[in-house]
């Protein structure tokens, strides 16, 4: 497509001008937090003109009431690293970019770049050396506490969320991960997994169980489930751990219970399966 073509023929310019120049890709002078500037500095030119009305040098704005009136230095965190920008004024003091808000140091991106490391089982260490390493940026503890702090109560909200009433299939299992908690462990996180009356898929819930799988925390499992709106479930797919099939006719009397395809055929291949 021509679109893409163009895009590629930008690209390969500001490579074969890195190169020559020597410049690196991230950091201070870099090619990418040069291109980010520019373009966050081009989009906030674009939001003034709309604010105001009309474009710099148009002769419609003489005697608009509002006029442009320099800018204004400011350094925000971007996934390409800390960009100094000239962020453009009007004379009457509300222009209020959304694009990078007025008291905002940080943009969402980056943001979620914190998450991400986070997520991946790093350590608030780890990931100022990381950033700091990679785009040459110093973030404090307290910045990134209050990057991961704020997606808690999203997720209270989620794992908390009411169910359907009915289900017709309802997969439960353990996956085996490694999460750090002062030293990192490996502890099952149980995940129950529904197909809904119209066919979809839903993450109905995660949980982290002690070291070992045990029928116990499978039953606080399906307690919540039931707890938490769901009624009734046609088929529950579950491995074999020993007291869990009875623990799902507990909770849902009129529910199949049919042990996944892996665990029955390990089943049979037992001496007397």
């Amino acid at each position: 497509m021509a679109g893409d073509a163009m895009v590629d023929e930008v690209v390969e310019r500001l490579l074969d001008k890195a190169d020559a120049s020597g410049a690196a890709l991230l950091g201070e002078g870099g090619l990418l937090t040069e291109i980010t500037r520019a373009v966050l500095e081009r989009a906030l030119e674009a939001k003034m003109s709309e604010h105001l009305g009309y474009e710099r040098g148009d002769r419609a704005g003489h005697g608009s009431g509002n006029s442009r009136n320099g800018t204004s230095p400011k350094t925000v965190l971007t996934e390409a690293g800390a960009v100094t920008l000239a962020v453009p004024r009007d004379r009457n003091g509300d222009f209020e970019p959304r694009l990078v808000p007025k008291n905002a140091r940080r943009l969402a991106g980056f943001n979620d770049r914190i998450l991400s490391l986070y997520a991946r089982g790093m350590s608030l260490r780890d990931i100022r050396s990381h950033l700091a390493q990679i785009y040459g940026v110093e973030v404090s503890p307290d910045l990134i506490s209050k990057v991961t702090d704020a997606v808690v109560d999203e997720l209270v909200a989620w794992q908390n969320r009411p169910l359907d009433a009915v289900w017709p299939i309802i997969y439960i299992d353990a996956l085996w991960v490694k999460i750090r908690s002062g030293s990192v462990v490996s502890k099952p996180v149980y995940l129950a997994v529904g197909v809904d009356m119209d066919g979809r898929k839903d993450v109905l819930g995660l949980w982290v169980g002690a070291e070992g799988e045990g029928a116990t925390t499978s039953m606080a499992v399906l307690s919540e489930l039931r707890n938490r709106g769901v009624e009734d479930v046609c088929i529950v797919v579950c491995d074999g751990l020993k007291g869990l099939p009875d623990a799902v006719t507990a909770t849902w009397p009129k529910a199949t219970v049919q042990t996944c395809v892996i665990h029955r055929e390990a089943v049979k291949k037992q001496p007397g399966g």
